[in-house]
């Protein structure tokens, strides 16, 4: 019997214009009142979140920042977490100032920083997806004002990270949980942090076992967390990494996807 859902949100959950299917919002709602609990598994940060569940009226936990942080969805409390170090972000911004154009951004809890004397264009534009506005900061201030960051985002144009992905991100895995999630963000968590290790520690804070566990997702940062659970459905959108991944598969976020993963592998065969 499936006993939680993990479902990704960009690309997945939400439609490409950023919206939130009726169809998804329906089959959720049929499964939560079976009994099934409900946890949004995504890389954005709270602020990107909170407004969705105005339309969302179920869930019971949220996992953001692609792992670093859990969320009870009732009250907005912070269950679980992981941090950056002030060591590990002055490595990060070490790193970045060989690569001009590159800018690296910083998630804390309520707020996006970028390491800059401005805001670029770039990073203005991913905070306005997660509903605010990144601010300028520096190194010395972080370190004073002793930020709790989750992760770390380099920030680019495609081709410039492409190289500076080439370059670094075998020497960054070394110390840091990293993956490519947007075509202009390369990201750095804390060693041994993504959604597939949030969701375990979710599972046994309810003693669940992995195959009472559905997930579905379609970027690479989903792979994890589509492995960990005995079952994991890829998106008919979803990269071919992923798609590779599992021999599970529904339909587009374009098409209510979700919503016909949960028909097709949970409600039309008693699993929920």
């Amino acid at each position: 019997m499936i006993k939680l859902i993990a479902t990704d949100m960009d690309g997945t959950l939400l439609t490409d214009d950023k919206q939130l299917p009726q169809e998804n919002i329906a089959a959720l709602e049929q499964v939560s009142a079976a009994g099934v609990k409900v946890a949004i598994c995504t890389g954005r940060m709270k602020s990107g979140v909170i407004p969705y569940f105005k339309e969302l009226t179920i869930g019971d936990f949220a996992i953001l920042n692609n792992g670093c942080s859990t969320y009870s969805t009732k009250d907005w409390s912070l269950t679980a977490y992981h941090a950056l170090s002030l060591a590990e972000i002055a490595d990060l911004v070490e790193l970045c100032q060989a690569y001009p154009g590159i800018y690296l951004t910083l998630v804390e809890k309520e707020n996006l920083y970028v390491l800059a004397d401005h805001v670029p264009e770039i990073v203005a534009y991913d905070a306005s997806l997660v509903f605010t506005q990144a601010i300028a900061t520096d190194l010395a201030t972080v370190e004073a004002e002793d930020f709790l960051v989750f992760q770390a985002m380099f920030m680019g144009d495609e081709e410039l990270l492409d190289r500076f992905q080439q370059e670094q991100a075998a020497n960054l895995a070394q110390q840091f949980s990293v993956v490519r999630s947007q075509s202009y963000i390369f990201e750095a968590m804390p060693k041994g942090v993504n959604k597939a290790s949030a969701l375990a520690e979710l599972a046994d804070r309810f003693a669940l076992t992995p195959d009472q566990i559905m997930a579905i997702g379609d970027g690479n940062n989903d792979l994890e967390m589509l492995a960990y659970a005995g079952l994991g459905v890829a998106m008919g959108n979803a990269t071919a990494e992923v798609k590779a991944s599992t021999n599970y598969l529904t339909r587009t976020n374009e098409e209510a996807g979700v919503a016909q993963a949960i028909r097709t592998y949970i409600l039309n065969k008693g699993l929920a």
